[in-house]
């Protein structure tokens, strides 16, 4: 049964909502403007709930999270974050699965908690040394909180414009909006700097010892696969990349049937080798 509630994590409350049984899969969302964890991954945690138990944050200063006192949130904040919730929920292994900058902070937790993180799904993942801010990444940052700041929000996220429909402007405009303070602190001008924050060392990423599934879309102008993916390629020990054709920056919706299959494959498999957690 699916459920909502506040959890205690360093004196800060943080927002998750859970689902199903068996190994824990930890859920990260990404950054955009109104994003929230449920929202980001309701379909993924349906396809899931049968054979895992789904946790899905939401981010500090995102949804129902709010930033700590005289935090800004950053990759360190909500790295540490995500480790200490899966803490106060007693959860000592898990699989991480995250999108684009909950990509980064999989990466970083698996880093900082080899001997908990049994393997990493980075979806458009961020977090490669180097990678410079898209002028796309830029532009969703920057997006105002109303209804023409989202529509051209998710014009961006999405190749296919099929998925740009009123319901989801008008659903997306008012998370914008309920969130939009807490996010201008977050993000604001110039945001090269936050793009920076959001990389990994090569220290870091060495230290990664899960297996790592990279899953990338051909099409996708915020992460771009050239700049993102594939230099990530070039710093962790066990990792393999699928990447998708006719796809943006959020294949988990665009190609959800192939997303779900091979997301269960690798988790499946991953949890039988003895070379996840602890290497």
């Amino acid at each position: 049964m699916t459920t909502s509630r506040t959890v205690a994590v360093a004196g800060s409350p943080v927002h998750v909502v859970e689902d199903g049984e068996g190994p824990a899969v930890l859920l990260l969302h990404g950054s955009g403007p109104g994003t929230t964890g449920s929202g980001a991954w309701a379909a993924t945690a349906e396809s899931l709930r049968s054979s895992w138990r789904v946790v899905a944050p939401d981010h500090a200063g995102f949804g129902r999270t709010p930033l700590p006192p005289g935090s800004r949130g950053g990759l360190r904040v909500w790295t540490d974050q995500a480790a200490g919730l899966m803490d106060a929920l007693g959860l000592e292994s898990y699989a991480v699965v995250g999108h684009s900058m909950g990509g980064a902070v999989a990466l970083a937790l698996a880093a900082a908690r080899p001997r908990n993180v049994t393997s990493v799904v980075g979806v458009s993942a961020m977090g490669a040394p180097g990678a410079p801010l898209s002028a796309d990444l830029d532009a969703v940052w920057a997006a105002s909180p109303d209804r023409a700041g989202a529509r051209e929000m998710l014009s961006r996220l999405f190749l296919d414009p099929a998925h740009v429909t009123g319901s989801a402007v008008d659903a997306r405009a008012a998370a914008m909006r309920a969130g939009a303070e807490a996010f201008a602190s977050m993000f604001p001008p110039p945001r090269a700097r936050w793009s920076e924050d959001l990389t990994l060392s090569t220290r870091q990423l060495s230290a990664v010892r899960a297996p790592v599934l990279l899953v990338h879309g051909a099409q996708d102008r915020v992460t771009p696969l050239r700049t993102t993916a594939l230099p990530l390629l070039d710093h962790l020990s066990d990792v393999r990349l699928h990447v998708l054709g006719r796809c943006g920056h959020v294949p988990a919706v665009e190609h959800a049937p192939e997303f779900v299959r091979l997301l269960r494959d690798f988790l499946a498999r991953s949890a039988l080798e003895p070379s996840g957690a602890g290497r």
